[in-house]
């Protein structure tokens, strides 16, 4: 465990993120070190969906958007895969994605894009787990941290759905009333 805390600069850094913003200096120091900044302009692809994830990303600065291949069914009776965007993800707003990866070893759910140049941290799963397996405290408040902006957007994706399927209800409700 390392015992110097890191610098003014790094610390604002790190602490942009918002599930790092009440580690101590030491804590900071540590999960620094298990950090590689990852640049990406416009139009770069970060993560695709569907292929091997085994990092996250610390979420500095940028716009990414997050998309989804949806498969529909055409009236000749082919299908037809499409890319269909689902959200703008702004770093002063969102501060990780990817954080499944450190949970799981599944394929990426998305692909994330670039929309802007964005600054990102990778963290990679096994240098996590490292840092969890050595620091058992710092390792839970990083845990609670990723399960907090899981829980979030699993809140979110819910109220999504009750918009929707209400949309829908009113929708086909004038429809067959009429």
């Amino acid at each position: 465990m390392l015992k110097h805390s890191v610098g003014a600069a790094i610390a604002a850094i790190l602490r942009k993120v918002n599930m790092l913003k009440d580690l101590s200096d030491e804590e900071l120091a540590e999960v620094w070190n298990i950090c590689r900044l990852a640049e990406f302009e416009s139009g770069s692809v970060i993560m695709r969906e569907g292929e091997h994830g085994d990092s996250m990303y610390f979420f500095v600065e940028g716009t990414v958007d997050v998309s989804k291949t949806m498969t529909l069914k055409l009236d000749t009776g082919t299908n037809s895969k499409v890319e269909k965007s689902l959200v703008i993800l702004k770093a002063s707003t969102v501060s990780i994605f990817g954080e499944m990866a450190m949970l799981e070893d599944e394929p990426r759910s998305a692909t994330i894009t670039a929309s802007s140049h964005c600054v990102l941290y990778e963290v990679e799963r096994a240098d996590f787990t490292n840092l969890c397996d050595q620091n058992p405290q710092l390792g839970l408040k990083l845990l609670r941290g990723i399960a907090g902006v899981m829980s979030g957007r699993i809140r979110k994706t819910n109220d999504d759905k009750l918009k929707l399927s209400t949309a829908l209800s009113l929708a086909l409700s004038k429809q067959t009333g009429s």
